[in-house]
C-alpha cells in the first residue's frame, strides 16, 4: 500500500514539473505572439520603445501579478522581457528596470557611456540647448556655455515672490536668447548725441491749469487719432518705431483727425540716408531730421519687411519738393495694394522740461512725447503693474543696461508696492502686444525711474494752408 502511494506522489511531482516547463516554454515560444498582441493591446503611449530605447517598465509601466501582457521588447538581448511580478521567479525573465522602476528604489540602470539629463540617455557626444545655453555630452559629464539669458526664470521668481508693484513672465519671443543678443536685438536706440542733451528745454505757452487729472490716456481725449504698439522683432530699431509713432499722433491730433495714417518706421529704417544702421540702431535726432527734411509715408504703404536681413531691402520711396517745403512722393508703394504715397513731415523736435507737471500739460494738450529710458535685464520680463528696476543678487554681477526709445501717452495714480499710493506714467512700447500690457507699460512718475524723464521730445506737424482742416 505504501508503495502504491509513493508511486502517486512521484507522479504529482512528475505532473507539476512537466506543467511548468511546458508553460515556460509555451512563454518562449509564443514570445513574437506575445509581442504582436501587446503592441494592438497597448498601441499608443504605452508602447513607444522607439522612443525610449534603454528604458523598459519605467516607459510601459508595472502589472500586478501575472500578466503575459506586461511584456515590451529587450532591443539589447533582442528578445522580450517582463514588467509583471512573475518574472521573479526561479529563472527571471525581468526587464533591467523592474526592480529599480517597480519597487520604487529610485535608481537608475548604470550606463557604461553618455549622459543623463531630465531621466533620459543622451548618447556621448549629445548636444541639447537649455534656454540660451548649449550643452554637449563629454565624458559622461555635460559640458554647457556659460551665458547669462535673456529670460531667468530666478529673476521671474524673485520679482513675483517680492512686494516690487508688478509682476514678470516668461516670453517664447525672448526664451533662447542671451541677455546681450536681447539689448542688441530688442531695443536699438544709440546714447542720445551731446547735441541732443544741450537742446533747451522749451515750456510752451499753455494755458492755465489748476488741477491735473488724476488719471488720463491720451486715446481717451483722442480717440482714433493716436496708434497702438507695433513689433520690432529683433529689428533694432526703437528710435524709429517710436518717432514715428510719435509723429503720427500728433500729426492726427494738430489736424483735427483729418490725416490719422500711422507712420513707417520701415521707411525710416530703410530710408534714413545718415543712418545706414537700419536695424543694427540709430539715433533719434536722425530720425525726427529725416522726418522734418524728407518725410515718411504711412505704415499702410510701407509696411514692415518680413526679413529685416534681406539683401533687398534697400530705400523703396522717393520724393522731391514743391518748392515750398513740402515734399510728395515720386515713387508709388511698395505695397501695391494702398494706393496713397503721400508724404508726412514734421517740424524740428523740441525739448520737453523734465519737470513732472510740464510732461504731464505737454501731454494732454498737444499729445503722446517721445521718451528715452534706461533698460535694463528685469525689464525684458515685465507683464502687469507699476514697473520699477529690482536688483537681485544675480544682476550685480552684470550690471548692464542699455538705452531705449518710447512713446509716453498718459499717467495714472494707484496702490503699488507695499500698498503704498504711487503716480506713473503710461508708455507704448515697440514689442508686439503679447508683451506686457496689451504692448503698454506703467511706470513710476516723478522720480525719474529709469532715466525716463531725463530727455522728452516732441514736435509739430509740417502742416500747410490746405492741410489745415
Amino acid at each position: 500500500m505504501w508503495t502504491g502511494y509513493r508511486i502517486l506522489i512521484f507522479s504529482s511531482l512528475l505532473t507539476e514539473i512537466w506543467m511548468e516547463r511546458q508553460y515556460v516554454s509555451q512563454r518562449q515560444v509564443d514570445q513574437e505572439g506575445a509581442f504582436t498582441r501587446n503592441h494592438t493591446v497597448l498601441e499608443g503611449t504605452r508602447f513607444k520603445r522607439a522612443i525610449f530605447k534603454g528604458q523598459y517598465c519605467r516607459s510601459f509601466g508595472c502589472c500586478e501579478d501575472r500578466d503575459d501582457d506586461c511584456v515590451t521588447q529587450f532591443y539589447e538581448a533582442n528578445a522580450l522581457c517582463y514588467c509583471d511580478k512573475f518574472c521573479e521567479r526561479d529563472i527571471p525573465d525581468c526587464c533591467p528596470d523592474y526592480k529599480s522602476f517597480c519597487h520604487e528604489e529610485k535608481e537608475w540602470p548604470p550606463h557604461s557611456e553618455g549622459c543623463l539629463r531630465d531621466g533620459r540617455h543622451y548618447e556621448e557626444g549629445s548636444a541639447i540647448k537649455e534656454n540660451c545655453n548649449s550643452c554637449t555630452c563629454s565624458g559622461q559629464q555635460w559640458k554647457c556655455s556659460q551665458h547669462v539669458c535673456l529670460m531667468q526664470p530666478e529673476l521671474i521668481e524673485h520679482v513675483n515672490n517680492g512686494d516690487y508693484g508688478w509682476t514678470a513672465q516668461n516670453y517664447s519671443q525672448f526664451w533662447g536668447m542671451t541677455l546681450e543678443e536681447g539689448f542688441k536685438y530688442r531695443l536699438g536706440t544709440l546714447p542720445p548725441s551731446p547735441k541732443l542733451l544741450s537742446m533747451n528745454e522749451i515750456t510752451a505757452p499753455l494755458p492755465a491749469i489748476t488741477d491735473l487729472p488724476e488719471f488720463f490716456v491720451a486715446s481717451y481725449k483722442w480717440p482714433g487719432w493716436t496708434h497702438g504698439p507695433l513689433d520690432q522683432k529683433n529689428c533694432a530699431a526703437s528710435w524709429a518705431f517710436s518717432t514715428a509713432s510719435v509723429a503720427a499722433d500728433r500729426i492726427a491730433i494738430q489736424s483735427k483727425g483729418r490725416y490719422t495714417a500711422n507712420l513707417s518706421p520701415q521707411n525710416l529704417i530703410s530710408c534714413c540716408p545718415k543712418n545706414r544702421h537700419g536695424c543694427n540702431s540709430g539715433s533719434i535726432d536722425r530720425a525726427w531730421w529725416y522726418l522734418r527734411k524728407r518725410g515718411l509715408v504711412s505704415h499702410a504703404c510701407y509696411p514692415l519687411f518680413k526679413d529685416q536681413n534681406a539683401t533687398n531691402n534697400a530705400c523703396a520711396m522717393a520724393s522731391r519738393s514743391d518748392g515750398r517745403g513740402k515734399r510728395h512722393a515720386t515713387k508709388p508703394c511698395p505695397n501695391n495694394i494702398e494706393k496713397s504715397n503721400r508724404i508726412y513731415q514734421c517740424s524740428p523736435p523740441y525739448r520737453v522740461s523734465s519737470n513732472e507737471t510740464e510732461i504731464m500739460k505737454e501731454i494732454i494738450h498737444n499729445g503722446p512725447v517721445q521718451a528715452i529710458m534706461q533698460v535694463n535685464e528685469d525689464f525684458f520680463h515685465y507683464k502687469s503693474g507699476i514697473y520699477r528696476h529690482v536688483k537681485n543678487e544675480e544682476s550685480e554681477k552684470y550690471q548692464k543696461f542699455r538705452t531705449h526709445a518710447v512713446k509716453l501717452t498718459g499717467w495714472g495714480t494707484l496702490r503699488g508696492a507695499q500698498g503704498r499710493k504711487e503716480k506713473f506714467w503710461i508708455a507704448a512700447n515697440s514689442w508686439g502686444k503679447s508683451w506686457g500690457e496689451n504692448g503698454y507699460f506703467r511706470i513710476l512718475r516723478g522720480v525719474n525711474e529709469s532715466d525716463i524723464e531725463k530727455l522728452i521730445i516732441a514736435a509739430w506737424g509740417q502742416l500747410t494752408s490746405s492741410d489745415e482742416p
